[in-house]
């Protein structure tokens, strides 16, 4: 006699449509993928170094990508990638000294480091401009 299987109702994982979308959840995303990125600006820091090092040819070429809109775009976007994957990395810290873990805190920090990151890159960026004689 062949034994007759039941199919047992099990519980489903919980996915996207139950979790509502916080800003907590979103910061581990964007810090994750802003420390992937910086790989990649650490490769174009390695390039200016080289260029640097190889004579005022090799400059010249790494000035002229850099220096068009599209380069400079790539530069506010890694400036902007090093200053949240900071502040992101700050957040850990206080969390991994029991600092800041309710979830209004949590809120009000992820805020402050996004917040914080924007207002830094543009300073930044209105800085370096400034000294160049840009604005």
């Amino acid at each position: 006699m062949a034994e007759q299987r039941q199919a047992v109702s099990r519980p489903l994982s919980p996915h996207l449509q139950i979790y509502r979308f916080t800003i907590t959840m979103a910061m581990s995303i964007i810090h994750r993928a802003t420390g992937m990125g910086l790989y990649a600006g650490t490769a174009l820091v390695a390039w200016w170094l080289i260029a640097l090092a190889a004579g005022p040819e090799a400059y010249a070429t790494f000035q002229m990508v850099a220096g068009s809109w599209i380069g400079q775009l790539v530069l506010f976007g890694f400036t902007w990638a090093l200053l949240h994957h900071l502040f992101g990395g700050l957040r850990y810290l206080l969390w991994d000294a029991i600092i800041a873990t309710s979830p209004r805190s949590a809120d009000i920090i992820s805020w402050g480091a996004t917040i914080a990151a924007l207002v830094l890159t543009v300073a930044v960026w209105f800085a370096a401009l400034s000294m160049r004689g840009v604005l």
